[in-house]
């Protein structure tokens, strides 16, 4: 396995924005206001699946319809509208009443607790050595407060999935560098996994930071443990800077097909 060198020089060199498009990361970057960025980064991160150019594309359907700001957007509009307001939506197998859905959810699930924070730390304990059981929570509250217990935008982790989805939510969110704008801060970096996708399996794989061959939820946790012996306090750190060689090499300047 590589050393803290290798993958401290990894960071200084890629954790920069310059690097950051086309990755549905850039969405955030629009919005100072945390209550803006939480919603903002919940929908990308769902729908970050499928074919880059698709996501971008599907990412700046919603939130132009968001507006003036997404948090007043999902406050104001009464449940009954949101299924109109995306009924011509549609990303791979998600449609606009799954959005319409996981933004209802929110929408309680911010009359209920405040913040989207609030909600997801309410699931977390201080002997929780990870997000894990704090993510059951957490989607297991948004589905029901948006009257759907199997929207495809939320996936559980009790199912053994890796959920790159949501660990990349919380990266994003918890976070707070030149890449991760941050925002919360009740929720524990140490206790991030790694948002587990092709890229970083691949990459991952091939560094030894794990042998195990399917992408799944033990497979995350076997990677960031293994990141965490580098650097225990923050083990996701180096998740961005780790995939970009890759994507870069393959890609050069254009952007890349496949995220």
């Amino acid at each position: 396995m590589n050393g803290l060198e290798y993958y401290e020089d990894l960071y200084r060199r890629y954790n920069d924005r310059r690097y950051a498009y086309p990755d549905p990361i850039v969405f955030l970057y629009r919005y100072a206001d945390v209550g803006d960025r939480e919603i903002v980064a919940l929908v990308a991160s769902s729908l970050a699946f499928g074919r880059v150019e698709q996501i971008m594309k599907s990412c700046e359907a919603v939130f132009s319809l968001m507006r003036p700001t997404p948090r007043k957007f999902v406050v104001e509009t009464a449940p009954e509208q949101l299924a109109g307001v995306f009924s011509g939506f549609k990303h791979r197998f998600a449609t606009g009443g799954d959005v319409a859905r996981l933004l209802e959810g929110t929408a309680r699930a911010l009359r209920e607790f405040g913040t989207l924070e609030k909600c997801f730390v309410s699931g977390l304990k201080s002997h929780h050595r990870t997000v894990i059981e704090a993510l059951c929570d957490f989607t297991g509250n948004l589905s029901r407060l948006g009257g759907d217990s199997r929207n495809p935008l939320l996936p559980s982790p009790e199912k053994g999935s890796a959920c790159k989805r949501l660990n990349l939510f919380l990266r994003w969110m918890v976070r707070n560098d030149e890449i991760d704008p941050g925002g919360w801060s009740k929720v524990p970096r140490e206790k991030l996994i790694v948002p587990l996708d092709t890229h970083m399996h691949g990459t991952a794989l091939e560094l030894g930071l794990t042998k195990r061959t399917q992408a799944d939820l033990k497979t995350a946790i076997d990677i960031t443990n293994s990141l965490a012996r580098f650097c225990p306090e923050d083990p996701v750190k180096f998740d961005f800077a780790l995939t970009r060689p890759g994507i870069w090499a393959n890609f050069g300047e254009r952007s890349p097909r496949g995220w």
